[in-house]
């Protein structure tokens, strides 16, 4: 049996660890006229490539993953896979030829639409990844990830509108998403929404304490609102959590805040 890596959002388009790994299966099968010794390497290798994804050495991760797949070249799992760790190290280029090789061998899988979708966002190819995600739903109207995956894209092109549905569906889908719930306030106050805003990052820092990404967002619009002070109290949390806020060019095209969110939190830095 093949495993597979679905991470929620894809290392290079998420970076912020709230999700792990998750390991779905694809019921498939070695082939028969392995030799048994074919086959203990294979299941070695498979116990390599997951450790080494799963602890981050992605470049031991794709020599264990192209090694799976030069003795199994049909499983579409493995491919989707090593596009993963190439997609961690942003091989990009690389990784959708494995997502496309993945999709031919698989098309009835979601799992290799979503990963494909992920890369193509990080090429700035929203439309294209729309449509994977899109596919996905198809296969599964009820995938959280799809729905606020499909938003990021929706954002790139500024269709905030439409972003705010897919978060909205996708934290309705699964209550406990923090990814999707904070993508939904963010994009609330990108839509001049920042009462309703404030308040959804005010109950994702209640019920998430160490939810850097909410906290930070709660500082900048708590300041442009004039609550200086509470502001400044989340300010002083999130350096404790994550000071890669204090930089406004990752914020803006790593973790893709709206606009309106970056220039709210360059007033507070400013100052």
């Amino acid at each position: 049996m093949n495993l597979l890596f679905r991470p929620l959002v894809i290392a290079l388009l998420c970076l912020l660890c709230l999700t792990g790994w998750s390991l779905p299966t694809w019921a498939q099968s070695d082939p028969a006229d392995l030799s048994p010794q074919a086959v203990q390497e294979i299941s070695d290798l498979r116990q390599k490539a997951f450790t080494a994804s799963q602890t981050g050495q992605f470049n031991e991760a794709e020599t264990y993953w192209s090694q799976l797949i030069d003795y199994l070249p049909d499983e579409a799992a493995l491919w989707s896979n090593r596009g993963n760790v190439r997609v961690s190290q942003n091989k990009l280029a690389e990784a959708l030829d494995d997502y496309n090789q993945a999709v031919a061998l698989a098309p009835e899988q979601p799992d290799p639409y979503l990963n494909r979708g992920a890369a193509l966002e990080g090429l700035g190819r929203w439309e294209d990844a729309i449509d994977d995600y899109s596919q996905v739903l198809a296969l599964n109207p009820e995938d959280a990830a799809a729905y606020n995956n499909r938003g990021n894209a929706q954002a790139g092109l500024g269709h905030w509108e439409d972003a705010l549905a897919d978060y909205q569906t996708a934290a309705d889908l699964d209550p406990k998403f923090a990814f999707a719930r904070v993508n939904a306030a963010l994009a609330q106050y990108q839509l001049g929404h920042a009462d309703e805003a404030i308040r959804q990052f005010r109950s994702l820092t209640r019920r998430y304490p160490s939810f850097a990404d909410a906290r930070a967002a709660l500082t900048a619009a708590l300041w442009s609102e004039g609550m200086s002070g509470e502001a400044e109290s989340n300010w002083v949390a999130v350096m404790g959590l994550d000071r890669r806020y204090k930089d406004l060019d990752w914020v803006s095209t790593v973790r893709r805040w709206p606009p309106a969110m970056v220039a709210a939190l360059e007033k507070f830095l400013h100052l």
